[in-house]
């Protein structure tokens, strides 16, 4: 898991989920949880090659809503800073 997160800081093509603006899409390309939050999320159609747009942020910015496959899903920090993603340009 560091070795991905290196790999974000020397190339910007790649964020977290969590850095992602209210309004922007990207396509999830890898998810660095395990366990029972990472099947979690895996049946909530947050597969690879997903795209994703953020909705809005709560009023303290924590969680964020995002589309997912037509659903709004909410989402600590926490977790979707464990999401790479990779950005779509704003249309």
């Amino acid at each position: 898991m560091d070795q991905m997160k290196l790999q974000l800081s020397k190339n910007s093509e790649y964020k977290t989920l969590a850095e992602i603006k209210v309004g922007q899409r990207a396509i999830v390309v890898r998810l660095l949880v395990e366990g029972l939050t990472r099947r979690r999320l895996l049946d909530l159609g947050l597969l690879p090659r997903t795209e994703v747009r953020a909705l809005m942020k709560s009023p303290m910015g924590d969680p964020t809503a995002y589309d997912i496959r037509g659903s709004m899903l909410a989402l600590r920090s926490e977790d979707a800073s464990k999401i790479i993603v990779k950005p779509l340009p704003l249309r």
